[in-house]
């Protein structure tokens, strides 16, 4: 006999719930994917935060260069620009000496340092100024034959320069006149004017004489007016250069 009528008692079989209605739709959401992963928010954070991170990372990953770019690399390299000066401006290539009041002081102790070889010291040129307004130069420095015999092989101890009778002849710089007077050797009226340290000049063949032994003469002071006196063809200037007595050449001196 069964045991559950043995007992006389049968055991109630529990309750099974209702099976639930089967939503027709369920089966083509989950085909479709439109719950995969989770709710439509859900997923859309995920993908924001997956996009964020991307983000940072190609940033630190890449960092900008924009503010770094060259003018090479960015294609922008500015063009030179002309510079024109106006037309109507003045423009001039010319040096122009500077000078003060030392330079011929300076240049005299170059004289005495060179005074003992032959030759225009270094660093003279321009230290005597123009013993006439206008320079023409006639017979130069040196051996030449004589305008007075025809002989060659003369020397010639100065510069001649043209100069019509009467010119105004002035001291090539400051000094002391020495002497002003007839000149036995050819010079005829003769002036010579010491500018210290053994540096003289001598104006020659002179027509008149405004100075007279002892006179200090500034740079650019009349002499006298040039002449045809002594051994002369004709008016001029005989202008000479000594070195403690030894001519020079007066061209390397102007």
């Amino acid at each position: 006999m069964p045991k559950h009528r043995v007992s006389g008692r049968r055991r109630a079989e529990p309750a099974q719930p209702a099976p639930r209605p089967r939503d027709a739709h369920r089966t083509s959401r989950r085909r479709s994917g439109r719950w995969a992963g989770g709710s439509p928010d859900r997923a859309g954070q995920k993908l924001a935060m997956a996009a964020a991170v991307s983000g940072l990372v190609l940033t630190a990953a890449l960092p900008t260069t924009a503010a770094g770019t060259s003018a090479s690399a960015a294609g922008t390299v500015p063009a030179p620009q002309e510079v024109r000066a106006p037309e109507s401006a003045s423009i001039s290539f010319t040096p122009v000496p500077l000078r003060g009041s030392q330079d011929f002081d300076t240049q005299l102790r170059a004289i005495v340092a060179a005074s003992d070889r032959p030759g225009v010291p270094l660093g003279v040129k321009g230290s005597l100024s123009g013993p006439l307004e206008t320079l023409k130069g006639t017979s130069g420095f040196g051996h030449r034959v004589s305008p007075m015999t025809g002989l060659a092989g003369e020397f010639h101890s100065g510069q001649d320069f043209s100069a019509a009778c009467g010119t105004e002849v002035r001291a090539a710089a400051d000094g002391t006149v020495m002497s002003a007077g007839w000149h036995p050797y050819g010079g005829g009226n003769r002036v010579v004017v010491d500018h210290g340290n053994g540096l003289e000049t001598t104006y020659n063949h002179l027509a008149s004489m405004e100075v007279a032994k002892g006179d200090f003469l500034a740079r650019g002071a009349a002499v006298g007016t040039s002449g045809s006196t002594g051994s002369s063809t004709g008016c001029h200037l005989h202008f000479e250069v000594l070195i403690s007595g030894r001519p020079v050449d007066p061209m390397g001196w102007l």
